[in-house]
């Protein structure tokens, strides 16, 4: 496939930036819309109201549009969507394509088409959900990719992730649950929830977690009746909208894990009819295979595929290359073991080094902790001894500064606030980590505090020759210590990023939000033959596009790629191949 050429035609086109999640604006918006979600998400279920007022309904593909059996079907999935305009439009770009063939790194390749149906695989749009917000990030996006189409249209079903849940569901429900269009495709399902009747005796199925890992009452009698629909021998691919193999191996005492609260849909109502299991949430693509299948040409898949457009997740951290598959009594039944990783681990471990630019990364991160510096160091000052300054003697002045926080209650709550805030952002699933990692992340940041404020203090006392405590020295001071506090508190995060992401496993969501990377995205094609066998292809976009030309206007607008850097969509792995069952073959 032809790279993109920097010479087309049109002018200029900049989309919307990538999210900034250490924005300080952005960190309190998401921070006080998440509080509020979480809250009266749990006492006010916006899934309840669904299955009072909605009737709910198997959506059937064993027949096309002309009401003859349909022999075969193609189907699109893709995750964690509108972020930045180049990773969901590349993204999108290739979904649109009525053809794709997508090469190989061991050479050949495939050709696939475009899915008759898409399904999209949870947090459909960043940071938080909002009429504007789906509009601008993937709505617009996926109508530039594909505008319209000629009948027999195409269908689109989505999940609702945690990101979706957090204005209440209301914008998902008014985008996916009301017979709109997204571009070329139309919405289908009435509820956040769904299950598609596929030829040959598949099925697939798109659960709802809710924000506390939840499957309600009403969408498990749904389940419930779908399972009285299904065949013997039929076989299911599970979509939701967090990875629970990986949770409930990572976090296997967490009471909210979806390991637990999934396993009574799974196990007892679906009756272990389930083939794949496909989510979303972490931003790669991994895949996990059962070990020791009772029918080895048809080991079940476990398909991380999060890479539709959120910035990348490090498929290094934590380390997941086996994960147990645990009853309801806690025994292991069964061993998934990991097969492939987009990217490759060791790509990961070496984007995360990009932490050490953290304050180059996140520019506007340093402006509250520089402030915060400055509080800190203008509490101690006033109660710290001059005759500590006489000599300069580091010992001298670290004593006094020390004697002054014993002796000034403002300090002492002061340093504890700032202590206890890290605890608080240290990594919760582990309580050592917490504490071991908490305190020393607080107390770099103070150690910094304490050498800043020293060297102001020298510079504007010492060097300059201004009265201590003055005024005018301690406003210089301030302005030394604002400027110097700024990119040493980036630093010190930037540092701890990398030490928890690839010294300890942890911290791999901020440690990579902060990097903000587009590149490493990744879709699932799934082709269901004419005798039944199931064939998964990943494709992956190992640089996405950074420059765009436009033509046109409005309803007219198409954007092309001018960066010849971008790379064409590649197999990130042969294709998963599922054989079909002699007994669904006549199906």
């Amino acid at each position: 496939m032809a790279q993109p050429s920097s010479s087309a035609p049109g002018r200029p086109f900049v989309g919307a930036p990538m999210v900034g999640w250490y924005d300080p604006g952005q960190l309190a918006q998401t921070g006080v819309e998440v509080a509020i979600s979480t809250i009266f998400g749990r006492y006010a279920d916006h899934r309840i109201l669904e299955g009072l007022a909605r009737e709910q309904a198997v959506h059937d593909y064993r027949k096309g549009d002309d009401d003859t059996p349909r022999g075969s079907i193609w189907i699109d999935y893709v995750g964690d969507l509108g972020d930045g305009w180049d990773a969901t439009y590349a993204v999108a770009r290739e979904l649109a394509k009525p053809t794709l063939k997508v090469a190989s790194a061991s050479g050949g390749g495939a050709e696939t088409a475009r899915g008759r149906l898409l399904v999209l695989g949870g947090d459909q749009v960043y940071p938080t959900a909002s009429r504007t917000a789906y509009a601008t990030r993937l709505i617009r996006p996926y109508e530039v990719a594909l505008r319209n189409t000629e009948p027999p249209h195409l269908d689109v079903y989505a999940i609702p992730g945690n990101h979706d849940w957090y204005d209440g569901l209301v914008a998902f429900t008014r985008l996916f649950c009301t017979s709109r269009w997204m571009g070329g495709w139309r919405t289908r399902q009435t509820c956040s929830y769904f299950a598609l009747r596929l030829p040959h005796g598949w099925w697939m199925l798109g659960t709802d977690v809710q924000l506390a890992s939840d499957i309600d009452e009403a969408q498990k009698r749904f389940f419930q009746d779908v399972a009285r629909q299904m065949e013997p021998d039929d076989r299911i691919i599970l979509c939701n909208a967090e990875p629970h193999w990986v949770f409930g191996s990572v976090y296997a005492n967490d009471p909210d894990c979806n390991e637990h609260n999934l396993g009574y849909l799974e196990d007892r109502v679906l009756a272990r009819k389930i083939s794949v299991y496909v989510a979303g949430d972490l931003h790669h693509y991994r895949r996990h295979e059962e070990e020791a299948p009772v029918d080895p040409t048809a080991p079940v898949q476990k398909i991380t595929c999060g890479g539709g457009g959120a910035f990348l997740h490090p498929t290094h951290a934590p380390d997941v290359d086996r994960l147990p598959e645990r009853d309801g009594q806690g025994k292991v039944r069964r061993t998934f073991g990991l097969r492939a990783s987009y990217p490759p681990p060791a790509e990961s471990r070496r984007l995360a080094w990009r932490n050490l630019l953290f304050p180059y990364l996140n520019p506007w991160f340093g402006t509250v902790p520089a402030i915060l510096y400055l509080l800190t160091a203008w509490t101690l000052v006033p109660a710290v001894d001059r005759k500590a300054f006489e000599g300069w003697a580091p010992a001298d002045v670290f004593a006094a500064t020390l004697d002054a926080v014993v002796k000034t209650p403002a300090a002492v709550f002061w340093i504890a606030a700032v202590l206890g805030g890290f605890l608080l952002f240290t990594d919760t699933h582990s309580r050592v980590y917490r504490i071991v990692g908490g305190l020393s992340h607080g107390l770099a940041h103070l150690t910094a505090i304490y050498a800043i404020g020293w060297a102001a203090t020298w510079l504007t006392v010492e060097a300059l020759g201004l009265a201590f405590g003055r005024p005018l020295q301690l406003g210089l001071a301030g302005a030394v210590i604002l400027v110097a506090g700024y990119a040493a508190s980036g630093f010190i995060m930037g540092l701890y990023l990398l030490i928890s992401v690839n010294g300890f496993g942890r911290h791999a969501n901020e440690a990579f939000s902060s990097l903000r990377v587009a590149d490493w995205k990744s879709f699932l094609r799934l082709h269901i033959d004419d005798r039944g066998g199931l064939t998964i292809y990943p494709i992956g976009l190992r640089r996405v596009p950074r420059r765009w030309r436009a033509s046109g206007e409005g309803p007219t607008l198409r954007v092309e790629a001018a960066d010849a850097r971008a790379t064409a969509p590649e197999l990130i792995e042969p294709p998963i191949a599922i054989p079909p069952r002699r007994a669904a073959a006549g199906r």
